[in-house]
């Protein structure tokens, strides 16, 4: 068996990050905004947008990249409104893989910020704004800082729920080699032709090195901030 990869799988490898990376870094604030929203706030429809965020964790993979197609395709709403205004196309681009690979990262995400945040005393920020502090500066500097290993967290654990990513990014952007396929979808297509079985298992040695360190890293950042019986998974 061969164990080094070729020049296209290389490129699939590569190609399989920067969706990921790139979904992440969109996620991030998005869902850093949302964990706050739901830790420290009380209002009207609030277990509706709970419900919502988590929403991709329960749906179909399938249904969701349905519903990306409906709202980001040629003719939805959004999707009608970047092609025409801003000339931006996300269907059949890796912009796309990398919308749907943050759609299905965000539940994860917001997980993991909003029990950081609720983990900060609420008399330390009480204290900050005796002090002189307004609402910002308190935020700033004391909640921002003291939820950043959930932050940490929640990335990482984005980041390991987008490189896996495969119904949302099929349905909406497709299999197409060099531009949306992917390490989970280029298994999947390997897999379907005779005598790809050694490269198969090369891409999943790749996915679980990759998926398995993330996690790892995620589960050392929550011990490192709530001691060793914290867990957000």
């Amino acid at each position: 068996m061969n164990s080094s990869l070729s020049p296209a799988e290389w490129q699939i490898v590569a190609l399989s990050l920067r969706v990921t990376l790139i979904a992440v870094a969109m996620t991030l604030p998005v869902a850093y905004g949302l964990a706050w929203v739901l830790a420290r706030n009380r209002f009207p429809g609030r277990f509706l947008l709970d419900a919502l965020v988590h929403l991709p964790l329960v749906l179909p993979p399938v249904v969701t990249g349905y519903v990306l197609l409906l709202t980001f395709g040629r003719n939805g709403p959004i999707g009608a409104f970047l092609e025409q205004t801003l000339g931006i196309s996300l269907v059949f681009h890796w912009t796309g893989a990398a919308l749907a690979a943050a759609v299905m990262a965000l539940p994860l995400m917001v997980r993991a910020m909003r029990l950081s945040i609720e983990a900060v005393d609420r008399k330390l920020v009480d204290a900050a704004r005796t002090l002189g502090a307004g609402r910002l500066r308190a935020f700033f500097t004391v909640t921002l800082p003291l939820s950043l290993p959930g932050i940490l967290a929640g990335g990482v654990l984005g980041f390991a729920r987008a490189i896996g990513e495969f119904g949302a990014t099929i349905t909406f952007a497709a299999n197409i080699p060099g531009e949306t396929r992917t390490l989970p979808l280029a298994i999947y297509t390997k897999l379907q032709l005779p005598g790809g079985e050694i490269a198969v298992a090369r891409l999943a040695i790749i996915a679980v090195i990759l998926s398995l360190g993330a996690l790892i890293l995620s589960e050392w950042l929550v011990r490192r901030s709530a001691g060793k019986d914290a867990h957000v998974l």
